[in-house]
């Protein structure tokens, strides 16, 4: 890898038409173990609800099989939705993983939803907690316990932390608490700069950090050809429209349904503004814009997200990803 920058997954668990969820879960299993072949250092999945196409409801559940499935990699949470949960069960499940995978387990905080307003309203602690308030009590729950209350099992290495963030606000406030950040470009494009300062500039030293530790998420998609690349890349942005749309419980259309789509002026911008921001097309073309993003925020972590529909080349995007990293 390139000196001094680690590359990780983020996975979201797309399901494409003609799929199952269960299919799309064990896809992700399969990708994590190719990863960790291919050099990378953590495996996340992200946390959504009520969204069909998407089948990562349940992080916790979904890295225990991951957790079993690989050797070296960590694995977690990009992120836990804190307001969806008590920080208790989150201290319980997490702890579980950390006692089964000592060593091996991210904890990846963020205050979305992720979801519909009527299924948020149907997660979370009845206390309604706020997210500071929340999260100094999961932490307290690593550290012995909270308000007389332990979270059992207690593992012998507590889960490592993180706050995943869109904004210069949810940076700072990771930096004031001394854990690391990873800033989500691959949902707010442009941002990452200032928001990866605003957290150094607000970091203090903490018990699990003592200096600053910040990584970025971006979408790629990587391959030999660039037209497959961006031809790839436009299904999970059409099946974005189809939700805004059309239908918002859809599952995400083929590569076959996408290319057979005439796409309105408006969505081609819609793609165009989904797309352009991120890095998408061969090694050779990606390499240049990557290694600006990563010089740009000093960033110490690279986190790739690629949401294509067929497996083999969603792999091969992951492998060829890392080659450009090593090489920058």
């Amino acid at each position: 890898m390139a000196a001094g920058i680690a590359i990780s997954v983020h996975d979201t668990a797309p399901v494409w038409r003609g799929d199952t969820a269960g299919e799309a879960l064990r896809r992700s299993v399969d990708l994590a173990r190719a990863v960790e072949g291919f050099g990378y250092r953590r495996y996340w999945v992200a946390e959504h609800h009520n969204t069909p196409a998407l089948a990562t409801s349940s992080p916790a559940v979904l890295a225990g099989p991951i957790l079993a499935a690989t050797e070296t990699i960590r694995v977690g949470s990009g992120a836990v939705l804190l307001p969806n949960h008590s920080p208790l069960v989150v201290a319980e499940q997490f702890g579980v993983l950390g006692g089964l995978f000592p060593g091996r387990v991210d904890l990846g905080l963020g205050r979305a939803t992720g979801g519909s307003p009527e299924s948020a309203a149907r997660l979370g602690d009845p206390r309604r907690l706020d997210f500071g308030d929340a999260l100094a009590e999961l932490r307290d729950y690593f550290a012995g316990g909270s308000a007389g209350v332990r979270a059992i099992p207690e593992p012998v290495e507590p889960p490592e932390f993180w706050i995943v963030g869109s904004s210069p606000g949810s940076a700072a406030n990771a930096g004031r608490l001394g854990l690391p950040y990873v800033y989500a470009h691959a949902i707010v494009g442009g941002g990452a700069p200032a928001a990866l300062e605003a957290y150094r500039k607000a970091f203090r030293p903490s018990s699990q950090l003592t200096e600053p530790y910040a990584g970025v998420a971006v979408i790629v998609v990587a391959s030999d050809s660039g037209q497959r690349a961006h031809r790839l890349a436009r299904s999970f942005v059409y099946g974005q429209i189809l939700m805004r749309t059309v239908d918002p419980e859809t599952v995400l259309p083929t590569e076959e349904e996408t290319a057979a789509h005439r796409f309105s002026s408006a969505e081609e911008r819609f793609l165009k503004e989904r797309i352009d921001p991120q890095f998408v097309g061969t090694p050779e073309e990606i390499a240049p814009r990557l290694g600006g993003l990563l010089r740009q925020t000093r960033a110490d972590e690279l986190f790739v997200l690629t949401q294509v529909p067929d497996h083999e080349a969603r792999v091969r995007s992951y492998e060829l990803t890392a080659k450009i990293v090593s090489s920058l």
